[in-house]
């Protein structure tokens, strides 16, 4: 079964193979990566902007490759709520016609991201600033960073991947 990510990110090809042969076994799968916009802002700044990026992503890579099976976006964003800024990402996975959504946990940022978010920055170039890194965002990701590493961004993903693959898992219980 083929399967295209929306994306070129090597996190996010990683956690999609991963997502999908844990939560299908049985089947064998072929993954691409494509490159592809979210038609969204670089960093989006809400729940519904980053799903709406998610989103874009599956359409417009159905729209590139028409004969895979599974499309799958992820998108990144943050939500800030007073002095809280709170990270987190969409899945969206289209198969058949059908949409399949998960969001990862979220968890607060250290303030030192709100200075920098103010000034236009994205989050990945934050991390990179603060840590000293280069691409985090292709690696560590933010998750990985502040958890030494602990909980990389793939890994962090994953589990969404998963979830956003329930009404194919489960189409029984997801059809109407």
């Amino acid at each position: 079964m083929k399967v295209i990510i929306a994306s070129k990110n090597p996190v996010k090809i990683a956690c999609v193979e991963e997502g999908f042969t844990r939560i299908f076994p049985e089947h064998v799968f072929e993954f691409e990566g494509i490159s592809i916009s979210s038609l969204v802002s670089d960093q989006p700044i809400s729940d519904t902007e980053t799903l709406q990026g998610a989103c874009n992503r599956v359409v417009q890579a159905q729209e590139k490759i028409v004969d895979a099976d599974f499309y799958v976006g992820i998108e990144g964003g943050i939500e800030i709520v007073g002095d809280e800024i709170y990270e987190f990402a969409w899945v969206v996975v289209s198969h058949r016609g059908v949409l399949g959504k998960a969001k990862t946990p979220i968890f607060i940022l250290p303030p030192i991201y709100k200075e920098y978010l103010e000034q236009g920055m994205e989050v990945g170039h934050i991390s990179d600033l603060i840590f000293g890194e280069e691409n985090s965002k292709q690696n560590m990701g933010a998750s990985g960073l502040l958890t030494r590493g602990v909980l990389d961004r793939k890994n962090y993903y994953v589990p969404s991947v998963m979830l956003a693959c329930l009404p194919f898992v489960r189409p029984d219980l997801y059809t109407k």
